[in-house]
């Protein structure tokens, strides 16, 4: 524990990578929106912002840049390759409870505030991040563990292939989802999928999320262990 620790202690000597940015992410998009907001004609519609998807692409970066750029100089301080991955993930893990409960909070504020007084929704995501506060708290740790996990996995393919192996990582998960589609239009499934859909609840799309997290956890793991360094 004491070395994951110290693993921990290495990301964070640059703290403004990992509690800084986030936050200066967050509160200037935030300002952005409600400039945006302020000068929306009144309608009957709420007005619902996008910028909060910001902080979830930030912390995607930082899993990249954690295998890309950091792991070279972890290995050369002596740690072992199971080592820092699992003191990084710890350290993601540490700071998305944190980072989670402050967007559950800022949510009750927008709430009670009618949306700032303009009623705009910024840490409200409709079905996503709209339930009770412990929910979004919930749900939001998992979507930035996720978000950092998945941003590992390009970083250790970059690694591993260099930029053709990253083209060709996104240009595989663009065909597969195409496929998805392709398929689904041919055997006229959507209305199936919207069905499944509807019936998802709060906690179980969290649980979903969750099993993806740990899915690219596990092959982030299963991947640093074939990098060369």
């Amino acid at each position: 524990m004491n070395t994951l620790l110290k693993v921990a202690r290495y990301h964070l000597v640059n703290r403004m990578n990992y509690v800084g940015l986030p936050a200066l992410i967050v509160t200037f998009t935030w300002a952005v929106n409600v400039a945006v907001a302020a000068v929306l004609p009144l309608g009957s519609d709420d007005y619902y912002a996008g910028g909060l998807a910001t902080v979830f692409a930030f912390l995607l970066a930082l899993g990249t840049l954690s295998m890309t750029r950091s792991l070279p100089f972890g290995m050369a301080l002596g740690l072992s390759r199971r080592t820092y991955y699992l003191g990084t993930v710890l350290v993601v893990a540490a700071l998305s409870v944190v980072y989670g409960l402050a967007l559950a909070l800022l949510q009750l504020v927008e709430t009670a505030s009618g949306g700032w007084g303009l009623r705009m929704h910024y840490f409200r995501v409709p079905w996503i991040l709209d339930g009770p506060w412990y929910l979004t708290w919930a749900t939001s740790f998992v979507l930035l563990v996720l978000c950092y996990c998945y941003g590992i996995c390009y970083g250790l393919v970059y690694r591993r292939w260099n930029l053709f192996g990253a083209v060709a990582f996104v240009g595989a998960q663009v065909l597969v989802v195409l496929a998805a589609l392709t398929a689904i239009s041919l055997t006229r499934s959507w209305s199936a999928v919207g069905a499944f859909l509807s019936t998802v609840t709060g906690p179980a799309f969290t649980g979903m999320l969750a099993l993806v997290a740990v899915a690219l956890a596990l092959g982030g793991f299963g991947t640093l262990r074939r990098v060369t360094v």
